[in-house]
């Protein structure tokens, strides 16, 4: 095989640019010890020479292509079934050759999503022992790293890594469950492609094309295009610079204080990006992490995001997260399977019935994505979460959660796959029937006691707890003395339902729903930085006004009136440097 040293000699000694003389190249991801789906035409691309004729060899399988005039080919190759045993793939054209070495066939996963997908084993120390014992052949995972980009990428960077207790540390720990389960349970080599960012929104990891197709997430691409077209370096590096300084008085004048204090403190500024460039901007990571892999054959995709999207005014998730689904279907060219991960508990413990819940919302609007959206799939985890941490230690039950998704839907096992989801509601003599899916051999209670965190209301919206009682297999009945004519109920709405309790026979937790469809759901966003400054315009206007009225009956020399009036002329100036630029 020609390195490319060796091709750029060659290139200058027959006078002729370097770029012409291209080396046979593949994305990273087609490299040593990967792993390919089984039972399908896998596809297999990469650069050559324009017009090159490209051949691949896989155990006794071939495919061909022919470059395009930029180089570009792409081809296919039949894997057949599983096999745990390391094989070699070879590409040629013409006199160069790519040799990928220990290619697995079997079951290939795509993994993605924000900080909890992230989250590797190494975080949890309960895994210390797992990790110690995770010697693992025929489990592997490509890990790839945080980049960005202005525009779609064909290729990141990354390699394959078996599971070895060195290399599973910096492994996704749901990742790694949702996959260790699937090998074990299928006998089969199992391949993973990491690709996920903490923090960010699931509008990065769509293609901007797509987000132009909804009103909400076209309005952010449009004001993301303005901002990009605005961005002065210098002026972005010079309020940088002002924000670190500020920073860094404030963290000096904050020595000595308590660690409570310190923990309120000010993050540091990050330096500025030019805004087509920055993680967590529409379209951004789809560019630079989610384009690379397109195409790659695979069973389907687990997801874990929706913390970036929790918010009050937010476009609804179940709107943004089916666009996404059917954006990466269409780049594939493939119907696959979608599972993802419905958040965990997160923040204190609510009290009270009826309380706007951002956090809530978004949890159900997943439930949505299930009836809205093929061939997807959610583990709810409303029972592993923690008050206090937004990523809960326990990474092991969000994984099998998604596996049982994966074994029922894909692998055509007969299991409960999911915990009870609502299925529908009937009102009658002062009570309400709710009926439920994936019961199993029947509903109950996590502790054997009564079951709570379900709240009834009648016409005047006015939300209780319920009495409520397992009734039949596959119901729950729920009244209050309350109210006497109920039309809606809820349950788990909250972001830490703390005592929701309803299970299937296998233990899976249910998941939050309503019946109704009102607007009471959703806390009012926080004031814009307008919006602000518009409430203290007229916090100063009516603080000019009294004063002016109460100067009416004074002396004018009067020291009071004297002091008054400064007063006024200051609030004056306040007043009119607040006022809109035109």
């Amino acid at each position: 095989m020609k390195s490319l040293p060796h091709l750029f000699v060659v290139a200058l000694c027959l006078g002729l640019p370097a770029s012409l003389a291209a080396e046979l190249s593949l994305p990273h991801f087609f490299s040593d010890h990967m792993v390919l789906q089984r039972e399908r035409a896998a596809a297999i691309w990469g650069k050559a020479n324009p017009k090159a004729e490209v051949k691949i060899e896989f155990k006794g399988k071939t495919g061909a292509a022919t470059a395009d005039d930029k180089g570009r080919w792409h081809a296919t190759i039949e894997t057949g079934k599983a096999d745990a045993q390391g094989a070699v793939l070879t590409v040629k054209a013409g006199d160069d050759s790519v040799t990928i070495k220990d290619v697995l066939v079997g079951e290939v996963w795509l993994a993605s999503g924000q900080s909890n997908m992230f989250y590797t084993m190494n975080r949890t120390p309960g895994y210390a022992e797992l990790i110690a014992k995770a010697e693992h052949p025929g489990l592997r995972m490509f890990n790839a790293p945080l980049v960005t980009a202005v525009d779609p990428q064909d290729d990141i960077a990354g390699e394959w890594t078996s599971s070895t207790p060195q290399s599973v540390p910096g492994y996704s720990a749901v990742a790694f469950f949702f996959a260790l389960k699937l090998h074990q349970e299928l006998g089969v080599p199992v391949g993973v492609l990491k690709t996920a960012w903490g923090g960010k929104p699931v509008e990065t990891f769509t293609s901007r094309e797509a987000l132009n197709t909804l009103p909400g997430t076209k309005a952010m691409v449009d004001k993301l295009m303005a901002d990009a077209a605005a961005y002065d370096p210098a002026k972005a590096k010079t309020a940088y610079e002002a924000s670190l300084e500020k920073w860094k008085a404030t963290m000096a004048a904050a020595k000595g204080k308590s660690a409570e204090e310190r923990r309120r403190l000010p993050k540091k500024p990050a330096e500025p990006k030019p805004p087509l460039e920055t993680e967590g901007k529409p379209g951004v990571l789809f560019n630079a992490m989610i384009n690379p892999f397109a195409g790659y054959t695979m069973r389907g995709a687990i997801w874990y995001q929706g913390e970036g999207n929790a918010k009050a005014g937010a476009v609804p998730y179940d709107q943004t997260l089916p666009l996404m689904i059917n954006d990466w279907r269409k780049r594939w060219g493939d119907e696959f399977s979608f599972y993802f991960v419905q958040l965990a508990n997160f923040h204190a413990p609510s009290t009270a019935p009826g309380t706007p819940d951002p956090w809530a919302l978004l949890q159900d609007r997943m439930r949505h994505v299930l009836t809205s959206t093929p061939k997807t799939g959610m583990a709810i985890i409303n029972d592993v979460g923690e008050a206090n941490d937004i990523h809960p230690k326990d990474k092991k039950t969000p994984g099998e959660r998604l596996a049982r998704w994966a074994l029922a839907k894909d692998y055509g096992r007969d299991i409960i796959y999911s915990g009870p989801l609502y299925k529908s509601s009937q009102v009658k003599d002062g009570a309400v029937r709710v009926t439920f899916d994936q019961t199993g051999a029947g509903l109950k209670s996590r502790d054997g006691g009564e079951l709570k965190r379900f709240e009834i209301a009648g016409a005047d919206h006015v939300w209780h707890w319920a009495d409520a009682k397992v009734d039949g297999k596959d119901s729950v009945i729920l009244s209050s003395t309350e109210v006497k004519a109920p039309v809606a109920v809820r349950y788990a709405w909250a972001a830490n339902p703390e005592g929701a309790n309803l299970i299937n026979s296998d233990g899976l937790p249910a998941s939050v729903f309503r019946t109704d469809d009102w607007n009471d759901v959703e806390a009012a966003p926080p004031p814009s930085a307008a919006d602000k400054a518009l409430e203290e315009r007229r916090a100063l206007a009516t603080e000019i006004k009294t004063l002016n009225a109460k100067l009416q009956g004074m002396d004018r020399k009067s020291a009071e009136a004297v002091e008054l009036r400064k007063k006024v002329q200051d609030l004056l100036t306040k007043f009119k440097a607040g006022a809109a630029k035109k």
